[in-house]
């Protein structure tokens, strides 16, 4: 049951006698409240802050008299002479949060800061220790709960501070600390008990209680400076800052009064080194309140302004603000951190308060700015970037005054300077026009849509009325210029209430088809770029929209203010993050990094993945590219990291802690668990199953490179859906080594093709192997012995019939004639294999090497009737574009002839086109072995690399 404020007056009648309470300056005054309002609202003079609050209420004419005494000390205090109060560079202010002050031993590095500091003057604002402003709020849930275990949550609140304040300080000092805490203790449990009696706590009883926690810190850190023989005073700013409410749990500061009051403080103590209490203040009629949300920045940006002092500091535990959110998994701890990129709802300062932050992963390379200008860090703030409030932000504009952001724990990082105008330490402005990124989830997106709103005046003020009548709040509007639509974003929890109120509207218009929908899109984010240079920069939206697409991520609005500070996109919230990556990296914040799975270590997939080792560190310092190998599989176990994988010794890491494969979970593991906005898959294998899957990868934005040749010989539909996919997507599919290993012949025929140029016909020694077996296919050696030889030494596959065969020799010659735009099938191929047919169906390859010299006499037959005219045998595939066929045979060529100048296993392609008709272009080179194999799909990779942005 509620119970009036009359009922609460007669219970707390029941309390002890009043108690009074110094403060730790030197002063005389003795101060207790006069009265409290109908609501508990506690309404005294802002001088008498620093006094302790009666914890119980008397009859009415002790409370006078008591008053009455008050009042008498504050007018012998006030009749002191005024002191003017200095104002100027001499000052510096700094702002210590609750983690900076979290413990003893965190108190004493914050006072050694300050006797560090060489200012003539310094302000050093303080909030609560760690966890006390939490402790503080559930002091007063339990109580209005009425929930008796309040009082042991209060004997908690005093033990940390007890313990605290006994570990800093000692003597005198010790006493006088203790004393007052517990007159503090006493009147909170007193003011509690009226909480608990009534059930329910006023906004200003809230305020009043949890201000202890900053009054506690400032007095507790104003003993240790005096300690270290530095003069030092404490200040209640309660006394100082007054604020009037502006309405959405905001507060405004009333300079006037609040300089007033401040010269007031400082006649009665004129000292250089003060500590104020952050977060805390008065209104016009005396009532505590808050500044709310980050209110100790507030309050030294307040007091910073007022002093003009030359420089604000804001001591917290990150090295400055970062170009995006560094982070991961972070949640609220005490202090509002500098660099929060992800809003949600936590019900904080007061019951309706709930627009705060939490962590989560995103840009693990961010850059910290060395310096960001008024203007950016104010829109950075909005956009879920808690760098500071907006709010914060002015009181030091107006005047000019920087603001420096500094590691309390990490005192020679630099920090980031908030100033005007941006330079970095060179004095040169900046080569990046964006500065940061910054993204708020859980957003839905509204769109008022009609042929009927075209021209009518009005129908926007109708909208936004509705928007307004149930309290949401808009974060982004968006309308295109033929009016027909409006779109705008607003924060999850609020969209039903928003959309049910437009429809209400809207209703009439509805039914008549002037609006045809109020449509509502779900499970949003919204990703800002900001930076004050992108004013009058071309191409800065065409830079970030094509990071987006390359992406493959859908921009569902866009908002860009005429002042081009900022440019808002509303994304789908699963890519948030990955498009967060992908435009910071687009304008080279960070490296550009690939996220790579590489399928099959076999020989070709190890040497690529030595290569790659070799090569890491020089590609990332000298060609800004970052590889990042993050899975490695084969067809029995798979490696996966959430970083990247130390290809140093990737051997013994697959042997040790690979676990079984799954190529779906790999994929899913490289390409969406680390949100690099790039992810390539290299695909090693020879396997026709891994190959089937190149089209889902594609479709999902993921990139493929391979030297698997079972996609591009495979079924022709199956090769133009790859194709037609590939080309209509951002995605990138190269295949370069799947015809003649590391040699250009893919990209040449291309070359040769987009340049205008006509293919009359490709012929060519496509297999090494085949190549190496008939350059030494010669004198009398037999066949059967060089084809040993050639397995001995590597170069056939460990059955010699798959090259024999010559259906990999056809395989190329289909991919070559595919990509000349002729239309063929596998078996449209007519293929000459070197394989006696008695052999064929033998099951072991041990058995046909056993069984080949039996036919040694033929080959040597064939041999010697080229020999007699002059020729020389070699194995070619041809692709004739006029007649749109192919064919794969041994064939004999004139020794003059450049096929027959090979040696070893080198591969050669003669493109007979309509530029080259006379003089076909050549190509030669090594066409097999692991390394140049690896090497053309590692050159692939460098493509890609080259195609998403690197340097060239």
């Amino acid at each position: 049951m509620a119970l009036s404020a009359a009922s609460i007056s007669n219970a707390s009648r029941t309390l002890s006698s009043s108690t009074t309470f110094s403060p730790l300056n030197n002063s005389s005054k003795t101060i207790t409240p006069s009265h409290f309002s109908s609501s508990l609202s506690l309404a005294h003079r802002s001088s008498l802050f620093r006094r302790s609050f009666v914890s119980q209420w008397g009859r009415r004419e002790s409370l006078r008299g008591h008053v009455s005494r008050s009042v008498k000390a504050v007018l012998v205090d006030e009749s002191k002479e005024n002191v003017k109060l200095l104002k100027g560079d001499m000052w510096s202010v700094h702002k210590f949060g609750g983690t900076c002050v979290g413990s003893s031993e965190r108190i004493k590095n914050v006072a050694d800061i300050i006797l560090k500091d060489s200012s003539e003057g310094k302000l050093v604002v303080v909030s609560a220790m760690s966890k006390v402003t939490d402790m503080m709020y559930d002091l007063i849930n339990k109580a209005q709960s009425r929930d008796d275990s309040y009082l042991s949550a209060v004997d908690a609140v005093f033990e940390k501070h007890r313990l605290t304040a006994m570990d800093l300080i000692d003597g005198d000092d010790l006493a006088s600390f203790l004393s007052r805490l517990h007159h503090d203790i006493n009147n909170l449990k007193a003011m509690l008990r009226a909480i608990y009696i009534a059930g329910h706590a006023t906004e200003s009883f809230s305020d009043f209680v949890v201000g202890h926690g900053e009054l506690w810190t400032a007095q507790m850190l104003s003993y240790v400076v005096r300690k270290n023989c530095q003069d030092c005073e404490w200040m209640d700013t309660r006394e100082v800052l007054i604020v009037n409410p502006s309405g959405s749990h905001q507060v405004d500061p009333d300079f006037v009064e609040s300089k007033k009051r401040l010269e007031e403080w400082f006649s009665r103590h004129p000292s250089k080194t003060i500590v104020a209490t952050g977060f805390i203040a008065s209104t016009p009629q005396n009532i505590p309140t808050t500044l709310k949300r980050d209110g100790s920045d507030f309050s030294a940006s307040i007091i910073g302004a007022m002093l003009r002092a030359h420089q604000v500091t804001i001591w917290t535990d990150v090295d400055g603000i970062y170009s995006a959110d560094p982070r991961k998994d972070h949640s609220y701890s005490g202090e509002w951190p500098l660099t929060t990129f992800k809003r949600t709802q936590v019900t904080r300062l007061d019951s309706n308060a709930e627009r705060f932050f939490s962590f989560s992963s995103a840009v693990s390379e961010a850059v910290i700015l060395r310096t960001l200008s008024y203007q950016e860090a104010w829109e950075m703030s909005y956009f879920g970037a808690n760098v500071l409030h907006p709010r914060t932000i002015l009181p030091v504009m107006r005047h000019d005054i920087p603001i420096m952001i500094r590691n309390i724990f990490n005192l020679a990082a630099p920090g980031t300077m908030i100033c005007r105008p941006a330079e970095n330490e060179d004095g040169q402005k900046l080569e990046s026009p964006v500065k940061g990124f910054a993204t708020i989830d859980n957003v839905a997106l509204v769109n008022v849509e009609g042929t009927g709103m075209a021209g009518v005046p009005g129908t926007a003020s109708a909208i936004f009325g509705a928007v307004k009548d149930v309290g949401a709040n808009v974060i982004m509007i968006s309308q295109a210029s033929s009016e027909h639509s409006v779109c705008f974003a607003l924060p999850e929890s609020e969209v039903t209430a928003v959309a049910e109120a437009l429809k209400s509207r809207f209703h009439e218009a509805l039914n008549a088809g002037r609006i045809s929908q109020v449509a509502v899109i779900h499970n949003c984010s919204i990703l800002a770029a900001v930076g004050q240079k992108m004013a009058s920069t071309p191409g800065v939206s065409a830079t970030l929209f094509n990071a987006l697409a390359k992406a493959n991520i859908n921009v569902r609005a866009i908002a860009q203010g005429c002042s081009e500070y900022n440019i808002t996109v509303v994304i789908k919230r699963e890519d948030c993050i990955r498009a967060l990556r992908a435009v910071h990296s687009r304008f080279y914040l960070s490296k550009t990094t690939i996220a790579m799975g590489i399928i099959g270590p076999g020989l070709i997939g190890a040497t690529l993945l030595d290569q790659l080792r070799d090569q890491a560190a020089v590609l990332k310092e000298d060609f800004n590219i970052d590889l990042r190998v993050m899975g490695i599989t084969g067809s029995r176990a798979m490696l996966l990291s959430d970083v990247e994988i130390d290809l140093s010794n990737w051997r013994e890491l697959v042997k040790d802690k690979g676990e079984v494969a799954d190529l779906e979970k790999f994929t899913q593991h490289v390409h969406v668990n680390h949100f690099i906005p790039n992810t390539v898959l290299v695909d090693c294998t020879a396997d026709s199953s891994v190959a089937s899957c190149y089209h889902d990868w594609l479709r999902r934005g993921i990139h493929v490179i391979t030297p698997n040749k079972k996609a591009n010989s495979g079924p022709l539909d199956q090769y133009l859906k790859l194709r037609a996919l590939q080309r209509q997507s951002y995605t990138h599919y190269f295949y370069e080594a799947t015809v003649g290993a590391g040699l250009p012949i893919v990209s040449t025929l291309r070359g040769l093709l987009e340049t205008g140029d006509k293919i009359l016909r490709i012929e060519g020694i496509f297999s090494g192997t085949l190549s190496y077996i008939f350059n030494n296919f010669i004198g009398t050696r037999s066949f059967s012995d060089v084809v040993a030889e050639a397995k001995q030494a590597g170069y056939t596959e460990p059955d010699p019939r798959d090259d024999l065969s010559g259906t990999d020799v056809a395989r190329k010659v289909i991919i070559l004639a595919r990509e000349s735009g002729l239309k063929l099938e596998l078996s449209d191929i007519p293929v000459q294999s070197l394989v006696p047919q008695p052999l064929r169906a033998i099951a072991s390859a041990e058995e046909f090497m056993q069984q080949l010299p039996k036919f040694d006499n033929e080959m040597a037959r064939v041999r010697q009737e080229a020999e007699d005219a002059g020729d020389v045998l070699r194995y070619v595939g041809v692709v004739d574009a006029v007649s749109e066929e192919g064919r794969v045979e041994l064939q004999r060529y004139k020794k003059d002839h450049p096929f027959a100048q090979l040696s070893g296993s080198d591969n050669i392609i003669a493109f007979t086109t309509t530029r080259y008709k006379e003089q076909p272009l050549i190509v030669r080179g090594p066409g097999a072995g692991a390394q140049v194999t690896a090497g053309g799909i590692f050159s692939d990779i460098l493509r890609l690399a080259s195609y998403l942005g690197a340097p060239s």
